[in-house]
């Protein structure tokens, strides 16, 4: 056994390394349930691959060495996963053989302090974007009221071109449709906050292309780019068509880390209202069945 550890120790590969990191999580640090069964000391590889969002036998191959270069995207939600900070984040990025995120680029990383906050948010549904508007985490309250975002390609998860692309250029992340108490002035809201995202990542490649796409495939996303504006998207009011349930009128709320420009997105609604009580129903009609767990 001692030998074991000594290897485990001086054994600095990728594999090793994200073991290790395993080990050290708690399944109460990302919202799991520990159970008495436990025996891993931290997170099974089955809830690392449903944080992540891939296979269990990918993390297998990960952890014995048989992947040695993952792609930025899987480095990406395995750091989100494992709540490294930064600098285990760029030494996540550096072994896997892949150059760190600058300071310069749009982040998709959540730093610890931010996901324990939002592990505390309970069933409130609640999910992180981008500076970009690329959405990184939902919890399962999200999934229950809006679907699963994984059932999208990642370029179908982006806000921007669910607004304003139509159904058959992009998927849409919302699986019931959304009626905006005043859909121009959140298109404008939007927009004016890409504007800002773009003043600050002037160099992200990320951006600039999807602005690109968007002033070229969307009259309308031209038509509000042309404007200049610059903001914020803070808060806005939504009725969600709920199937089975009905329409439910909710509060959305933008929180935005001024370090890293994420982006948490909340609904909630009026306490002792009858929207409180369709929000509830429909969070326990989306978890009635096996759900993944939070991304």
């Amino acid at each position: 056994m001692a030998e074991d550890e000594d290897m485990a120790v001086n054994d600095l590969t990728l594999g090793a390394t994200l073991r290790a990191w395993r080990n050290r999580t708690s399944p109460a640090a990302v919202g799991l349930t520990a159970g008495r069964s436990r025996r891993a000391p931290g997170l099974r590889r089955e809830e690392l691959a449903d944080l992540v969002g891939m296979s269990v036998d990918y993390v297998v191959r990960l952890e014995q060495g048989r992947v040695t270069t993952p792609s930025a995207a899987i480095v990406a939600g395995l750091a989100r996963a494992l709540q490294l900070d930064r600098k285990e984040r760029d030494h996540l990025y550096r072994i896997a053989g892949l150059q760190p995120p600058g300071d310069r680029m749009v982040t998709d990383h959540i730093p610890p302090g931010m996901q324990r906050v939002l592990v505390r948010l309970g069933e409130t549904p609640a999910a992180v974007f981008a500076a970009d508007w690329q959405l990184v985490w939902w919890n399962r309250s999200w999934t229950a009221l809006f679907g699963d975002p994984r059932m999208l390609a990642p370029e179908g998860r982006n806000l921007v071109r669910s607004r304003f692309l139509t159904s058959r250029d992009e998927g849409k992340i919302a699986a019931w449709p959304v009626v905006l108490a005043d859909a121009e002035a959140s298109d404008r809201a939007i927009v004016s906050d890409l504007r800002r995202a773009s003043g600050r990542y002037p160099a992200d490649r990320r951006i600039t292309s999807l602005i690109a796409q968007m002033t070229e495939k969307s009259h309308d996303f031209a038509r509000l780019w042309q404007e200049g504006a610059v903001g914020g998207h803070i808060e806005d009011r939504k009725t969600i068509q709920r199937h089975g349930i009905g329409p439910i009128t909710l509060d959305c709320d933008v929180l935005t880390d001024t370090d890293t420009d994420l982006k948490v997105v909340i609904y909630t609604a009026a306490p002792g209202t009858s929207d409180e009580t369709k929000l509830r129903l429909s969070l326990l009609a989306g978890n009635a069945t096996p759900a993944p767990a939070d991304s």
